[in-house]
């Protein structure tokens, strides 16, 4: 049973990883749209299904508990902020035309996460970590000398991703009630964007063909299916598992990027991706080493009776 359990949460998990990654067609059929607007039809359909879910689920005690508590509100105030930048920046970046810079972000986001755990928990590097950091530095330097600019999408999609992982540890939800939560803050301020930008020439309202309103209206739902999907996994299978799967979100995205949309790939670029992959491979490969090792404490050799 824990087998079977294992490998349907495997599934699950690269189902939520693909979706997430095949967002950016997604996006790319409104990219006609100004990505203000996108993200503001993107908090404002994501509350309405959760509203749904999270009706359907019956948890609304549980969130109306931690809405009568200022500290948690709080708390769900900043998560959303952060997510809201998160979501802002990956939607500007793909109908912009910098796939490939969102991909940067991802792959990075992992290492920024491990520097969050250092330098704010005050958690102890390896050595493994400490390479990694060396090598992603690296990459941010060639990347800022090849571009004449630091890779700022990248930095920020990283950053906010890192920091919104950090503020749910502090929200005593689950992940889709967390969220329910966020959106719903998110509500009023998503409704004044849209009810603002909608009055503007070129807007959704003013130009959007039949096809685009059903991608439109349909954000709040791709937003919410992965999410559960995640979720469903993360209870299932290892974190040690878990994690190299989500590297096929920056994967799908570097592909898309480079193979699909023809965005620039120069010599100087690659060898900053390079940097930040070699860093990621050492921080796994230490992962899973750690992992055999504490299992190998954990299980007492078989002694003949």
């Amino acid at each position: 049973m824990s087998d079977n359990r294992e490998r349907n949460g495997v599934r699950v998990g690269i189902a939520a990883y693909l979706i997430w990654g095949l967002l950016t067609i997604y996006w790319k059929q409104l990219s006609a749209f100004d990505a203000l607007e996108l993200i503001g039809w993107r908090m404002l359909t994501a509350a309405v299904v959760m509203v749904v879910i999270t009706t359907f689920r019956g948890t609304w005690p549980a969130i109306n508990v931690a809405f009568h508590s200022k500290a948690i509100i709080g708390r769900l105030v900043v998560a959303a902020l952060l997510l809201t930048a998160n979501w802002g920046s990956y939607v500007w970046a793909v109908v912009n035309d910098r796939v490939i810079e969102t991909a940067l972000g991802y792959f990075i986001a992992p290492l920024a996460t491990m520097a969050i755990g250092v330098f704010v928990l005050g958690e102890r590097p390896n050595n493994a970590q400490r390479i990694a950091f060396g090598c992603a530095s690296i990459a941010v330097v060639i990347l800022t000398v090849g571009a004449g600019q630091p890779p700022w999408i990248s930095l920020v999609l990283a950053a906010t991703w890192s920091c919104y992982a950090l503020s749910k540890r502090n929200i005593p939800l689950g992940a889709i009630d967390s969220l329910t939560g966020e959106t719903l803050v998110l509500f009023f301020p998503a409704l004044g964007l849209v009810i603002a930008l909608s009055s503007r020439s070129g807007s959704a309202v003013d130009i959007a063909s039949s096809t685009e309103w059903a991608f439109l209206l349909g954000t709040g739902l791709i937003t919410a299916v992965p999410l559960m999907l995640f979720a469903s996994a993360a209870q299932s299978i290892p974190f040690t598992l878990l994690g190299p799967l989500n590297l096929l979100v920056p994967v799908i995205n570097f592909g898309l990027g480079w193979a699909i949309y023809d965005e620039p790939m120069p010599f100087n670029r690659l060898i900053g991706f390079a940097f930040v992959w070699m860093a990621l491979i050492v921080v796994m490969t230490d992962r899973v080493r750690e992992s055999h090792r504490r299992n190998r404490v954990a299980t007492p050799p078989v002694t003949a009776q």
